[in-house]
Order: C-alpha cells, then sequence, then structure tokens
C-alpha cells in the first residue's frame, strides 16, 4: 500500500493524540476535517462532504469551513457534546521550508468554550471533576468563564445528584474507577444536556494532580489551600487543573482561589424540592418567568444576575450571616435614593468577570478593553457611595472594591474610542500615546496626500477625465483607465492588469510612493496590535484586584435588587430564631401574587413548631390553594435564610437544615418508572434524610394507588414523621383522605387545617383561607364541573356518588356487626378480667366502651335498612367523638 502523503502524515500524527476530539485543521484559509471527522462533521454542520488526494488508491473524504468563520462551526458541534480541537499554523507559510509546522492551540469542550455567543450571562458556566475512590467521592467544578473554582467531598450518590442539579455544569470528566460505583448519572446528566466523558487514569493521578496545585496556587503545601483534610477531593480539584491546562494550552492565570465548601454550611436542597418549588426555573416550560428568580432578579449586571441565583440556590443556615445579610438589605431600603443611584452606575458595568477571563487567556479585542474601561469609569462613584453606609457587608465591599483607576487611565490614553474588532489592521492606538505611532501615522497620510496630488496631475497632463489611483492587495497602487481614454495613456506608463473596460498603469514615482506607503502601514499595524498587547499584558498582571472588585460589585448589585424588590412588594425582615418555631403572618407566595392582581391574592398564616404543632393535615379541595400555601411557606422559610426579605406582614423564621417537598409526580418512562414508584422514591427520600430540624411539605401521598393502601400509606407516614423518636420534622401535609383528620388528638404534635369554601346550591367559591379543622367532603364534582366537565358526565357521577356512599353505609354497618360478634368473643374470653384488653380492628375504627359494645349486641343487623343503619351508625360515632 502506499504510503500517505506528507501532509495526511502530519495530519494522522496529530489526530492520534486527539482521539476522542473533532481535529479543524488548518490549511490556508479553511479548517480541513478529514476520514471520520470529516463523515461526521458534515452531517452534524450539513456542509458537502467530497475528497482530498492523500497518497492512497481512493481519496480521503474531507469537508471545510473558511477559518474567518469558525466559531459559528465549533459553537454547533460543542454544543451538541463534541471536542474540538484546533491545529493551526505556527509559523508564516512565506517563511516555511516545506511543510508549513501545525500545532494544536486549544481544545474547544462544552465547559471551556467562552464565546460570548454561547453563554447565558445570567448563568455559571462549569466544568464538574468527580474522582470516586472507595465508597468516596471528590467533586470539583470552574467556571472557566470567571475563574471561579470549588471542591467538596461526598458521600452518597443522592448528594452527588443534588450537586450536580444545584450547579448544572456544562461538562463532568470522571475518573475510570467512577465507572465501577455502581453510581448512574446518565439519566440527570441526559435530562440537563450535560457532556460526560471519562479521562485516563493520569488526569487524576495523586502525583501530579498535586504537582499541578503547587504550581498553580505557588504554595508548598496543600494546608495553605484548605484541602488537607480532603483525601479525594484533591484529586478532582488537580485534575480540573489537569485538564484545563491540556487543553486550552494557557497558564490559567485568572483562577486565582480555590474555595472548598461543605454541604453543612448550606441549607440542603434535593433535586426533587428545587424543581417542586421553581427556584430558578418553571417545571413544565422550563423558563425563568414564573420562578422565585424571575421575581426576586432586578439586578443590573451578569455578574449580579449569576451571584444571585447562587444565593437562591445555597441558603444559609448560619444566623450571624443571614443578619448581615438583613442589615445591608435594610440600609438600603432606608435610603433608597442612594440605592437608585447605585442602580444607575450599575447600569453601565460589563461583565467585568469575564472579560478578565478573555483579557488572561489573551482573547479579548480591542472592543472588550473599551468596555472593560466603561465599567472602570463606574467604580469610583459607587465606591463614595458607599462609603456612607455602616453595615458590616458594605464595609467589606468598601474594602474590597478597588477604583481600579491606574487600568482605566491606561486604556483611555493607549486604546481609540471605537476599536476596530480585528486587531491586526490597525486604528488602535490614539494619538498622542506613542511617538513612534504617530510618526508611521504621518508618513502615511502624507503619503496619501502625495498620492492625490499625482492623481491631479496626471488627470491634467493626460486629459484623462476619469483617471483614478486606487488600491488592492494584488497589485498595490495603481492608475486605472478605462478602455475610451486608453490612447491617452503616455508610453512610460506600465500596464499592471487589463480588465473587460479598463486598464491599470503604474510608474516608477508611483512605486517609489507605493513601497514607502505600504511600509508605513505594515509598520503601523504591527506596532498598534503589538502595543495593545502590551496595555492587555498589564491589565492581566491586576487579576486579583480586579477579581475582587468584581465579587463586591456582584453583591452590591444582589443586594440592590433584593432591596427594590422588597420595597416594591411590601416584603418585611424576618425574625430568625434558633427555637424551632415558623410563625408567618399573612403570608403569600412570592411568584403567586405577581402572577395575578395583588388584591386577589389571599393571604395565610403558618405556625409550626417542635411541640404540639409539628404536623399540619391540610384537607380541603382540589383548585382551593393547598400546594400553593404549602409552597409558600417552603419559599418563606427558603428567602430568610438567603438572607432576603419575607412577602409576609410578619414573619418569625426557625433555620431548618433542609427543605423538602414532594408536590405532584409523573411518569418516568425513561427509567421504567410509575408515577406512584416517582412518588414513593421521592417519599423515600424524604423519610430517610430528614432530620427533626427540617421542614417537610407533602402533597397527596399515596393517591398513585388502591384507596385502602394509599391511605394506609400516608397515615404511616404522618406517624412515622410525628414521632419524635424517629424523625419530629415540621410538617405540612396535604390530603383528600379525610380519615387522617381523625390523627389530631390521637397523635402528638398533629393538628388539622382546611381550605374554607362556600357552598351555592352545586356551586362551590374558593376562599384560599386556611381556618383550623377538617374538611369533611373533597366537592370534586363540582370542580370537575369548573373544569367544564360534561353536564351528562357530572349528572351520571353524583348518582354513582349516591350509590357508592349508600354501600359504604351498608358495609360500615356490616362491619359494625361483625365488629360486634368480636367484641362480645373478647368479652367472653375476658369476662372475668377487670381491665379489658381490646386490640385495634382497624386503623380507623375507635376503641368502644361496654356501653357501645352492649348496643351494638342488641342490633339486629339483617333487619335493618341501609337508613336505619346509618342512624345507629351516627349516633355510635356521636358517642365516640365524645369520649374520645
Amino acid at each position: 500500500m502506499a504510503e500517505f502523503s506528507p501532509m495526511m502524515q502530519q495530519y494522522l500524527k496529530t489526530k492520534e493524540e486527539y482521539k476522542d476530539c473533532i481535529l479543524f485543521y488548518r490549511l490556508g484559509d479553511f479548517y480541513e476535517m478529514f476520514f471520520d471527522d470529516a463523515i461526521l462533521v458534515s452531517k452534524e454542520l450539513d456542509l458537502t462532504l467530497t475528497g482530498k488526494d492523500c497518497g492512497q488508491e481512493e481519496r480521503a473524504p474531507m469537508c471545510g469551513i473558511p477559518f474567518h468563520a469558525a466559531e459559528t462551526y465549533i459553537d454547533k458541534l460543542v454544543a451538541n457534546g463534541h471536542k474540538v480541537a484546533i491545529g493551526e499554523q505556527v509559523e508564516d507559510p512565506k517563511k516555511a521550508k516545506g511543510l508549513v509546522k501545525r500545532e494544536v492551540i486549544r481544545v474547544v469542550t462544552p465547559g471551556t468554550n467562552i464565546d460570548s455567543n454561547n453563554l447565558d450571562e445570567t448563568k455559571n458556566h462549569y466544568t464538574m471533576s468527580i474522582f470516586y475512590l472507595g465508597e468516596k467521592l471528590g467533586v470539583s467544578f470552574v467556571d472557566y468563564s470567571t475563574g471561579e473554582y470549588f471542591v467538596t467531598e461526598l458521600n452518597s450518590k443522592a448528594a452527588l445528584i443534588d450537586e450536580i442539579n444545584k450547579f448544572v455544569p456544562s461538562e463532568i470528566i470522571l475518573n475510570e474507577y467512577f465507572l465501577m460505583s455502581g453510581i448512574d448519572i446518565n439519566p440527570v446528566c441526559e435530562k440537563l444536556g450535560i457532556a460526560v466523558s471519562t479521562l485516563d487514569n493520569w488526569y487524576f493521578d495523586d502525583d501530579i494532580v498535586k504537582r499541578y496545585l503547587y504550581e498553580h496556587f505557588h504554595v508548598s503545601d496543600l494546608a495553605g489551600l484548605g484541602l488537607m483534610d480532603l483525601t479525594v477531593g484533591i484529586n478532582a480539584a488537580g485534575s480540573l487543573l489537569v485538564y484545563l491546562k491540556t487543553t486550552q494550552k494557557t497558564e490559567l492565570s485568572h483562577i486565582t482561589n480555590l474555595h472548598t465548601y461543605t454541604n453543612n454550611k448550606y441549607m440542603l436542597i434535593d433535586s426533587s424540592s428545587r424543581r417542586n418549588l421553581e427556584l430558578v426555573e418553571t417545571m413544565r416550560e422550563k423558563q425563568k418567568k414564573g420562578s422565585l428568580l424571575w421575581v426576586l432578579d432586578k439586578t443590573k449586571t451578569a455578574m449580579g444576575a449569576r451571584s444571585l441565583r447562587l444565593l437562591i440556590e445555597q441558603p444559609l443556615i448560619n444566623k450571624e450571616e443571614i443578619l448581615k445579610r438583613q442589615d445591608v438589605i435594610e440600609e438600603l431600603n432606608n435610603n433608597a435614593i442612594d440605592r437608585e443611584e447605585l442602580r444607575e452606575y450599575l447600569n453601565s458595568v460589563y461583565d467585568l468577570e469575564r472579560i478578565m477571563t478573555k483579557i488572561s487567556c489573551k482573547s479579548a479585542n480591542p472592543r472588550d478593553l473599551i468596555a472593560f474601561k466603561n465599567s472602570l469609569e463606574m467604580l469610583p462613584y459607587i465606591k463614595r457611595i458607599i462609603s456612607n453606609f455602616k453595615s458590616d457587608l458594605f464595609k467589606e465591599y468598601y474594602e474590597d472594591l478597588d477604583d481600579l483607576s491606574d487600568l482605566f487611565t491606561l486604556i483611555d490614553k493607549a486604546i481609540i474610542d471605537d476599536p476596530p474588532i480585528a486587531m491586526r489592521d490597525g486604528g488602535l492606538i490614539k494619538d498622542g500615546y506613542s511617538s513612534d505611532v504617530d510618526e508611521l501615522k504621518n508618513a502615511k497620510i502624507n503619503g496619501k496626500d502625495m498620492l492625490a496630488a499625482i492623481e491631479e496631475r496626471e488627470r491634467e497632463a493626460t486629459g484623462i477625465k476619469n483617471l483614478r489611483i486606487k488600491y488592492n492587495k494584488v497589485f498595490g497602487y495603481y492608475l486605472e483607465v478605462t478602455n475610451s481614454f486608453k490612447e491617452l495613456v503616455p508610453k512610460d506608463w506600465v500596464r499592471k492588469q487589463t480588465l473587460t473596460n479598463a486598464e491599470r498603469y503604474t510608474t516608477d514615482e508611483l512605486k517609489k510612493l507605493e513601497d514607502m506607503i505600504l511600509g508605513a502601514e505594515d509598520k503601523l499595524y504591527s506596532l498598534e496590535y503589538d502595543l495593545f498587547v502590551e496595555v492587555r499584558e498589564t491589565i492581566s498582571k491586576e487579576v486579583i484586584r480586579i477579581q475582587k472588585t468584581a465579587r463586591a460589585i456582584a453583591m452590591i448589585d444582589v443586594f440592590t435588587s433584593l432591596s427594590l424588590v422588597s420595597q416594591n412588594n411590601n416584603y418585611v425582615r424576618p425574625k430568625i430564631n434558633e427555637k424551632g418555631i415558623i410563625d408567618i403572618k399573612e403570608g403569600r407566595h412570592p411568584v403567586v401574587e405577581k402572577m395575578i392582581s395583588s388584591d386577589m391574592f389571599i393571604c395565610n398564616d403558618t405556625y409550626l413548631d417542635n411541640n404540639s404543632n409539628r404536623v399540619a393535615i391540610i384537607t380541603g379541595p382540589n383548585m382551593a390553594g393547598k400546594s400553593t400555601y404549602m409552597r409558600q411557606t417552603a419559599l418563606i422559610c427558603l428567602l430568610a435564610q438567603t438572607g432576603s426579605f419575607v412577602p409576609a406582614s410578619s414573619a418569625n423564621i426557625c433555620l431548618v437544615d433542609r427543605i423538602f417537598t414532594r408536590v405532584g409526580a409523573s411518569d418516568d418512562l425513561a427509567s421504567g418508572q410509575s408515577t406512584f414508584m416517582v412518588e414513593m422514591t421521592e417519599v423515600a427520600n424524604i423519610l430517610r434524610n430528614a432530620t427533626k430540624n427540617s421542614l417537610i411539605i407533602l402533597d397527596e401521598i399515596g393517591r398513585g394507588t388502591s384507596t385502602f393502601d394509599g391511605l394506609s400509606i400516608a397515615w404511616a407516614v404522618v406517624e412515622h414523621i410525628a414521632n419524635t423518636k424517629i424523625l419530629g420534622a415540621k410538617t405540612l401535609f396535604a390530603t383528600h383522605y379525610h380519615e387522617l383528620t381523625e390523627l389530631e388528638g390521637s397523635l402528638s404534635g398533629v393538628k388539622n387545617l382546611c381550605i374554607a369554601v362556600k357552598e351555592k346550591g352545586d356551586d362551590i367559591v374558593f376562599l384560599r383561607k386556611i381556618v383550623k379543622g377538617g374538611a369533611d367532603k373533597s366537592y370534586g364534582i363540582q370542580v370537575a364541573k369548573l373544569a367544564g366537565v360534561p353536564e351528562s358526565v357530572l349528572d351520571r357521577a353524583k348518582e354513582l356518588v349516591d350509590e357508592l356512599s349508600n354501600a359504604d353505609i351498608q358495609m360500615k354497618a356490616k362491619d359494625i356487626a361483625q365488629y360486634s360478634k368480636k367484641s362480645q368473643k373478647i368479652n367472653d374470653e375476658y369476662k372475668n378480667v377487670n381491665d379489658l384488653d381490646v386490640r385495634q380492628m382497624t386503623l380507623f375504627d375507635a376503641l368502644p366502651d361496654d356501653d357501645i359494645l352492649a348496643h351494638l349486641r342488641e342490633l339486629d343487623i339483617s333487619n335493618m335498612t341501609p337508613i336505619d343503619a346509618l342512624n345507629e351508625l351516627y349516633k355510635l360515632q356521636g358517642k365516640l367523638k365524645n369520649r374520645w
């Protein structure tokens, strides 16, 4: 077989080093792809597949794209989960001997694509590393676009899934041993569109990751990074550095800190609860509008928007930190004029974090520097305003906020205010910044004036009225004459090019002037680019100062947003207690009240504690507002622990370590789980992971199976939660099983609540008010009527309800008779015993007394009509209620 051509050998050698990537191979003005890469890319990007001679009998499959449009194509491939290796020409083709040298200068991955068109400025863009070793999980996240870098350790699959749902990384890298852990992250990654790849073990090697960490952070001991207790976290964090440096081919100077964190620093919110509470997106449409973030986000900067999202997803459990945040919001509320002035200045601040990353990675263009300068111009004004504030956090922000006036002055003096995007075509540097640039500019301008003089002189001398001196990159400067004046051309002019309707000429004088002008232009463009790079490098050295300032600006933006929302929506500052009490007066759902007229929203109180009000059983019809009430309680507690003010007339909130919600369910067909299986899985997670300091929201437990199975499960769940020796967590439990209302009085800490409803004949009006007591009807047919179910169906449903109710009454009458016989047997067995041991026959029958048993013995059930049985049952129930 013939050998591959030299160019193809070079390509294949490079491809061998980047097997898991699509290789963009630079050939002239195009990036070319060959063989399998070409076939794949042609399908993904809908490009024409052609062929190229490669030294073999068959041509190599090939497709290509223009190099100047590469970003658009790369974005599409990376968005589909691919990695793209960019093989660039690293020497001047004019000076190359033989093949032009090519190297991969960067690998673009889903987590490292920082093209501004590809990023949502309001979200972080994380790459996640998971290192598994002996049942322990090291987890690290880095946002390459901002430099934020975190590490922690986890010890369960559930905790890992929760972290993935919280951070939603664009890309996850794994060690090979993770595949043996039995943890399947593919379902959640497919659902969230996360690219996953398993890397060779050397990326996670102890010696390699430690060396990278030592060298990058310039430390000799990992204790200085807070990693001494993270045995597997070190491997996760270090592998990210190895991965980024090997793919990005840069020093990563914008990654300046590694933050360790533990789950016990923040309120834990599992993935199901995040979804049910719609913290940052709605459940169905996956949109921001309709979420809690939508209500709270009035930020002016991209940095502030990202920080607010993180604040919502990580509520605090430290009382002092919460109070500090509250102090900031209260101070802003009391100084609304200063707050609005701050917001005006913040409105002109660009994304300093991501611009800084582009500067550090040497990809920032002149317009990025102007945006950076315009942002810096606002900093002195922002710092002046916050100097007047007294709260502790504002004092910290004042110290952290550097006005960066030296960098502003540098850019202002060096870069023109409206530069071109292209960096190598001149027009970048202001007059007066460099004497060399000024001289070359003058030479260029003088040369242009001389060209104009030659054009005017030759036009008069020859009589060629439309004579023009023009320029292009191939032929340089030339005299262009249309064919109609060709006979007037002097004999000493030298023809350079013939066109259809014109001729192009040059002269010795024009040639000399061209050399002078083009020489000056080449030198000018090269010098301007060098000076631009010099300015960019100077800024990149100040990355720590800039990042510190950017974070201060982001948090100022967050709190001005929360302050504005609190005042506009009549939120109040909640008290924070450590006594286990949740006491909310006139609480409101922050999202629902914004989606409807504020006058229509009905406020409700909530009171839970660790004693007699631990569990509230909430009954009432569908659509009456049970779910809204429960979710608003959870959201008010969550908001309080973020440090925000809350929608209520007053609130006294205890610190909760976790919020669990199970509201609604749907089939998970992909994993073969039914609605009921999903529901039970979520309930199991809650019961196994909740603590006495948790807040649990449960809606309609047990509705996905038979009535008696569902009721039994719901009953048992309430008993489990209410039992202080087992759990004892504060819980709101909505149900249609009216039998559960019997638990009030029989189980310690359980109280009944219901939604008030007003009946008007066959119609009902939802009052949406929570009152004490249990509902005695479900109003299902009335709700069906409101939904538009046909009258014929409603009428038949009413008939069936009557029939089933009567059948139920007859059944209960038979049960009473059977119960009477069993009770008589017990009496006979224990007639000589003073203390009768009456065993519970069912979950729902109260224990009868002797006179009730005697009455039951005397009843002739076989000769009773259904209405007689109902009357007798009513009398017995009345007696039992009076006694129990």
